[in-house]
């Protein structure tokens, strides 16, 4: 739980708020810099596409934490609209 306040703290304060936390993940690897792997989806620009009648963009980040549950990295992997399905690995 620490691990998905620290994510949403920090999307509160410098993205936007989190849509949905969809993977917690922790590394298994000697490397401490990134000890936690998350993924969050976030809507985009809600007001922006609210005002023009456009579905809702929905953007995928990808979160890195340290041991001591930091933000060290983000990044966004991907952008769809709201209602496009969404591929599932096989």
């Amino acid at each position: 739980m620490k691990v998905i306040d620290e994510v949403t703290n920090f999307f509160n304060s410098y993205v936007a708020p989190p849509h949905k936390v969809i993977s917690v993940k922790k590394q298994n690897d000697d490397n401490e810099a990134n000890a936690w792997f998350v993924q969050v989806e976030v809507i985009e620009e809600k007001e922006y596409m609210k005002r023009y009648g456009n579905d809702q963009m929905i953007g995928l980040y990808e979160v890195f934490l340290d041991n001591d549950v930091n933000v060290t990295g983000f990044e966004r992997i991907s952008l769809r609209y709201r209602s496009d399905l969404v591929d599932q690995p096989e």
